[in-house]
């Protein structure tokens, strides 16, 4: 950590541990699952490896976090310690916080298509997903265009950011703005159908059902009081 208030204040020497840059957003990533280290930085796109490696030991050295291996003994992952546990509804909180006083409508610099998609696939219903595997292939226009590939399992969820070669059975045409407003709350998948900024194309019954396999991000239920 870079260096102290010089306070004997419980918030001060907190602080001093979890409010640096990306420290936060790092805690998240745990949170939500993710434990190797390139899981972690496909969570924080903008981040450098060895800014993310620097953080990630500095908060192994206050034992927020340990290293140990994954449960297939083969690579090692980062998990949260007993106290790294605790600051999660610290964190979620903090999230909360923000969509209510500071998240203001999705602006050009808020678009990310491939982090959205990374982010949705960690809210799949998988008990309404087919038995079988599903690719549904996300095209991006307006603002940003992209395409990214998803593989639906219930046993798993993956994420493509190049063809991976599988039978398309649904492809999303999805304006981006729209698709980033619909995951965070701000507008409805059916208005956003019916407006023409998504659509759907494949089996009538994969169509029917792709909307209630997609939960939305967690702060979505929270209106803004910035709207």
């Amino acid at each position: 950590m870079k260096g102290s208030y010089g306070q004997y204040c419980p918030v001060a020497k907190a602080s001093e541990i979890i409010a640096e840059r990306w420290t936060p957003l790092i805690i998240r990533e745990l949170v939500l699952g993710s434990h190797r280290f390139n899981d972690l930085e496909r969570g924080l796109p903008h981040i450098s490896r060895s800014l993310l490696a620097n953080r990630l030991r500095q908060l192994e050295r206050v034992d927020v976090v340990a290293r140990r291996p994954d449960a297939d003994g083969h690579r090692v992952g980062y998990y949260l310690t007993p106290a790294g546990q605790e600051l999660e509804p610290i964190i979620t909180q903090l999230g909360v916080w923000g969509q209510r006083w500071a998240n203001r409508d999705i602006g050009p610099d808020d678009l990310d298509p491939a982090l959205l998609v990374w982010d949705m696939r960690r809210r799949i219903n998988r008990d309404r997903l087919p038995e079988r595997r599903v690719s549904v292939q996300f095209d991006f226009t307006g603002a940003r265009h992209d395409s990214i590939w998803m593989l639906l399992e219930p046993s798993d969820v993956a994420v493509c950011l190049t063809d991976p070669g599988f039978d398309l059975d649904l492809l999303v045409t999805a304006d981006t703005v729209a698709l980033h407003r619909v995951w965070i709350g701000r507008l409805s998948f059916g208005t956003a159908m019916r407006d023409g900024l998504i659509t759907l194309q494949g089996m009538r019954d994969l169509v029917r059902a792709f909307p209630t396999w997609l939960a939305l991000s967690s702060f979505a239920g929270i209106p803004s009081e910035l709207l």
